[in-house]
């Protein structure tokens, strides 16, 4: 699997492609920050994020895209910028049909450190040795994308079990009545 993992920020959005899947080494197939000028009007800098998303898909093709979640945090300003960058990621993403999953901060820091309190630098630390790289991807952006696309190849064999569990139950509901 192929996933395309977005950190999605107004100023910065990192950006990473991992393939793998659960139980198998992971590979980085390339990291970068999608960058706009804070001085560009909104409109512009979700053109410029709009436009470097689209770039990374068309060229590294993922089977999927995982994003983070955006959750409140104590400066409103922040969050409506990593949302309007998270919703242009999204968009790409439906544009092309490809499926999306949305995993929380404390979720990615679970999976890849084992603990959803980590700090950033364990994060890169953890990213670093898990995809075997010579020095954590700068900036902290980057990195926090390949944690995005680890945690999604490895939690996306077990929600889709959930998921497939969940609707047979529903089915098997709706036949007995």
């Amino acid at each position: 699997m192929r996933v395309l993992g977005v950190d999605p920020g107004l100023t910065r959005c990192g950006i990473g492609v991992v393939d793998g899947s659960a139980g198998r080494p992971l590979r980085m197939v390339a990291v970068g920050v999608v960058r706009t000028p804070a001085d560009s009007d909104l409109g512009r800098r979700l053109v410029l994020i709009e436009q470097g998303v689209e770039e990374w898909l068309e060229e590294h093709r993922p089977d999927c895209v995982a994003v983070e979640r955006v959750f409140s945090q104590h400066n409103v300003r922040t969050v409506m910028g990593t949302a309007q960058a998270s919703a242009v990621a999204l968009l790409c993403a439906a544009r092309r049909g490809l499926p999306v999953a949305l995993h929380t901060p404390s979720e990615v820091k679970a999976a890849v450190t084992g603990s959803g309190r980590a700090e950033k630098a364990q994060v890169g630390a953890m990213v670093t040795r898990l995809l075997r790289l010579a020095a954590p991807p700068k900036p902290a952006d980057a990195a926090d994308a390949l944690a995005l696309a680890i945690c999604h190849i490895w939690r996306a064999p077990a929600t889709s079990r959930l998921e497939r569990a969940v609707a047979a139950h529903l089915s098997a509901k709706g036949r007995t009545r």
